[in-house]
């Protein structure tokens, strides 16, 4: 079972900018896919962003309005979540997730993911 630690949340003003990331334990993190997911209290966690095992396709909910950009680096065994021009119901707790496979494109349900860390707060303030 692949460990994943989230880091990088915090508090920011509307308009501002985080950057997420992912570290991922073991020389296998080349094997699976990544997303990221979000959960605000009381609500469904919901599909953010994913990238395929090489990188090579990326995808995002439409939401998000391309605001945000998802990367990995294979060699660090790191994945991590550019997010720009927050606004406040981008508020939640942001979950990286595993899963092995080849789907394309890449699923978007919680469900279809195996692996995930412990999550980190975002609050963006007005």
């Amino acid at each position: 079972q692949v460990q994943l630690v989230e880091s990088g949340g915090g508090l920011v003003q509307a308009g501002g900018s985080l950057r997420l990331s992912c570290a991922a334990s073991g020389p296998t993190f080349s094997t699976y896919a990544m997303g990221w997911f979000r959960q605000a209290p009381g609500k469904e966690r919901d599909f953010v962003a994913a990238i395929t095992r090489g990188g090579g396709r990326t995808y995002y909910q439409d939401s998000i309005k391309g605001r945000f950009t998802i990367s990995r680096d294979n060699a660090k065994n790191a994945v991590s979540l550019q997010m720009n021009s927050l606004q406040a119901e981008d508020t939640a707790v942001y979950y990286c997730a595993a899963r092995g496979g080849n789907a394309i494109p890449m699923p978007t349900s919680p469900a279809r993911y195996d692996y995930w860390g412990q999550g980190t707060q975002v609050t963006v303030s007005s």
